[in-house]
């Protein structure tokens, strides 16, 4: 494992933007360097204190799903190695954090899929039934298992602003009905094939979501990240239970920690103690080794 990373300096190439978790850079007009950081963000807010190795478990995570994943849909990894864009010695720096991929226009909503009911969705049908336009059966419980998985997009917020669920058809609205139709099939397949790989390793996906973005020629791809703890619910299935909200493999563990305290969620976020930093940063290596052996 390689030093912590906070934020990411190259002296060669020129930033493109810094998200709440990766640093992106222009390589040329049609690839970019994304580094993914050890920032973690809550509510939110990026937390002063990184949590070490997380940035390579996220980018071994996600590459391991781009890998089983490029059957059902392309994805924006090119092979090109970092260390052929910014020499050795940063690439070694940066260790397996970093990744060279396609330039490709982002869509403007997140493709989420919901496998059970918890979060948001869980808050949505409480109040009406529903989750974005869709109805579910009564009686559900926190955590409920759904028949089958619901696909509920989002707009993807400003930074500092929260996403907001849409239901589908505003979604078509946004990028047309015919490309939004393929967003949704797609995401409920790959969401599908996770959930029963990650399931026979007694892992629970219980929602994800996905991006994607188009070529120059309309081509879809698989964008950002696959099914990583930052972008996913993963439960561990020998603890799971209808009714409650199961403890996971993710920042959840943070977010709980964080509401003991008398914070308003607004930056600057507290410094974390560091059993929190090193407990959480076990979290996410066993979701990988988990996951890939």
């Amino acid at each position: 494992m390689t030093e912590t990373l906070f934020e990411t300096k190259l002296s060669g190439l020129e930033p493109v933007s810094q998200g709440k978790v990766r640093d992106i850079f222009a390589v040329d007009d049609d690839h970019l360097l994304i580094v993914t950081s050890d920032r973690l963000s809550a509510f939110d807010v990026v937390l002063p204190d990184p949590i070490p190795g997380k940035g390579e478990v996220l980018t071994r995570t996600a590459n391991f799903w781009f890998d089983r994943t490029h059957d059902i849909v392309p994805n924006h990894l090119t092979g090109i190695a970092p260390a052929d864009i910014i020499g050795a010695q940063e690439a070694a720096r940066l260790g397996e954090r970093a990744i060279v991929v396609k330039r490709l226009q982002p869509l403007p909503v997140e493709a989420v899929v919901r496998g059970y009911l918890i979060g948001s969705g869980w808050k949505d049908y409480q109040q009406n039934g529903a989750v974005c336009g869709i109805a579910l059966p009564e009686g559900l419980q926190l955590a409920s298992k759904l028949a089958t998985p619901i696909f509920t997009p989002a707009t993807k917020a400003d930074a500092g602003d929260h996403d907001e669920n849409i239901d589908f058809d505003r979604m078509a609205d946004l990028i047309g009905t015919e490309l939004a139709t393929r967003v949704r099939d797609l995401s409920i397949r790959i969401y599908e094939h996770g959930r029963d790989y990650a399931a026979e390793r007694g892992i629970i996906i219980a929602d994800t979501k996905f991006e994607f973005g188009l070529d120059d020629d309309g081509t879809l791809y698989l964008i950002d990240e696959v099914m990583t703890p930052d972008s996913s619910r993963f439960w561990p299935a020998d603890q799971y239970r209808p009714g409650i909200s199961p403890p996971s493999f993710d920042k959840q563990f943070v977010r709980d920690y964080l509401e003991t305290l008398d914070w308003d969620k607004t930056a600057p976020g507290p410094k974390l103690p560091q059993d929190i930093i090193d407990r959480t940063a076990a979290k996410y290596r066993q979701a990988l080794e988990q996951l890939t052996g």
